[in-house]
């Protein structure tokens, strides 16, 4: 039976104001191992439902999140500080994605024949069993959802061990698929803490887990399922580069950097972090780019004008104060002017950086929060060798018009995903993942519903 480290109850902390929200207690071992074992025994009979019943169900869930948005976006903004409407704009997504593979499920699962001497010879896509799934907090319900959906619609069970901060929305995530009329079972959440999930991923009746989080969560993680032999897929962390070139539309390229450096927060893996941009576009880029950072509202993330709200702890904004300030005691310099910020609550103001000198922590480290850093460079090739000059390689971004320039990016750029005139973003019709140390394995489109089946190669003579 699975042992809980945890047993200490968990406070909730409204990040915009200090007020604690809610007390959760963790779940007991015995707890735990009752789930398992409802996941475990829901699984049989789930995976021989059809996949139109599995569809139906996606899209009951897809209407309780659209008819639920407001009550599970207040959560949300109350639990981890993300501004209503980009709440809102996630429970929306999510609902998506459910549709998506409600809709394309079947043909992403469908058999495929390949010719051989046999008189029948195929691969048939059969579901694992109980997916683990370890969340993080910036974005409580679409970071699950897309992993949940395909799950679901593959014929797996879903186990979700969310982040701590966000309990209330991982129960609302659990409180969706039981109203849309998933058995029971088929979708748990489990009220534990990190030091409790190598216990369940090692126990047999776990046949695979996922995770998006940091690096050391991911290597710990990646660690235990391997040493189970069990497949694992790791979304972590990024510094994603934004390269604008003087072919680009200059203002389309600022506005999207504003909103690229500083959606959520500034707390998104696939937020563009680091600014490349060509010599000859570089003083009125800088400019526009300052001016626009220096207008955004700081302030209550209830405020349906608001911009910029809180970080989530004061842990991620005292860490994201202490890579400033080594950057700019080792000559990094600070574009955007000093804001007046709320008395309570963990806000940090949007900054740009640059003159940003090698190996600072502007230069090598990811910053999660809305702090952009900038560089001038001389050419494509330039922009490119600093970009992947990074540990990471989660996504890119480049402006320009020329064709060529285009191809070389795609081509060159090591990340796993590269967009053209547009910001970094997931889309359920699209793989989505990265590479070297953002991790590995694909979500979202017929990639992410095919990462927890067996493909079984069927041969008939």
């Amino acid at each position: 039976m699975p042992q809980t480290a945890q047993t200490s109850d968990v406070q909730s902390i409204n990040p915009a104001t200090g007020q604690l929200l809610e007390t959760f207690t963790p779940h007991s071992g015995e707890q735990i191992e009752a789930k398992l074992a409802i996941a475990n025994d829901q699984f049989q009979s789930w995976r021989a439902t059809s996949f139109e019943t599995r569809a139906d169900l996606l899209r009951r869930a897809a209407g309780i999140l659209e008819n639920n948005k407001h009550a599970y976006s207040k959560t949300m903004t109350q639990e981890m500080g993300k501004p209503l409407n980009a709440a809102i704009a996630e429970v929306e997504k999510c609902a998506l994605v459910c549709n998506h593979y409600a809709a394309h499920g079947a043909q992403y699962l469908a058999d495929e024949t390949i010719e051989t001497d046999a008189a029948e010879s195929y691969i048939r896509h059969l579901p694992l069993g109980p997916v683990l799934a370890v969340m993080p907090w910036n974005y409580p319900f679409w970071q699950v959802f897309r992993f949940a959906a395909p799950t679901l619609m593959a014929g797996n069970v879903g186990l979700l061990k969310h982040a701590s901060n966000v309990w209330r929305s991982a129960l609302n995530i659990e409180e969706v698929f039981n109203k849309a009329g998933f058995p029971e079972g088929c979708f748990q959440t489990l009220l534990i803490g990190s030091s409790d999930v190598e216990s369940v991923i090692k126990d047999k009746r776990t046949k695979a887990v996922t995770l998006t989080g940091s690096g050391p969560a991911g290597a710990a993680v990646a660690a235990s399922a391997g040493d189970q032999i069990k497949p694992s897929l790791l979304e972590l962390g990024g510094t994603d580069a934004f390269i604008v070139m003087p072919s680009a539309d200059l203002q389309k390229a600022v506005d999207t950097a504003i909103t690229a450096r500083t959606k959520n927060n500034g707390q998104s893996c696939i937020a563009a972090k680091r600014f490349f941009v060509h010599t000859d576009i570089y003083a009125e880029f800088e400019a526009l780019f300052t001016a626009q950072m220096n207008a955004l509202k700081i302030g209550d993330p209830m405020d349906a004008s608001t911009d910029i709200g809180p970080l989530a702890t004061p842990d991620i904004r005292d860490e994201l104060a202490e890579q400033v300030h080594k950057s700019k005691a080792l000559g990094a310099r600070s574009l955007c002017e000093k804001r007046d910020l709320p008395a309570t609550g963990y806000y940090f103001a949007p900054d740009i950086l640059t003159d940003i000198p090698e190996g600072s922590p502007a230069a090598i480290e990811e910053m999660f929060g809305p702090v952009a850093c900038l560089w001038k460079v001389d050419s494509l090739d330039d922009a490119i060798a600093r970009a992947n000059a990074s540990a990471f390689g989660l996504g890119s971004a480049i402006f320009t018009k020329d064709r060529a320039e285009i191809n070389t990016a795609i081509n060159t750029l090591e990340a796993g995903s590269t967009f053209v005139n547009a910001m970094v973003a997931s889309d359920p019709r699209l793989p989505f993942g990265g590479i070297k140390q953002s991790g590995y394995g694909r979500e979202l489109a017929r990639d992410g519903i095919l990462t927890f089946v067996n493909r079984k190669t069927v041969s008939i003579i």
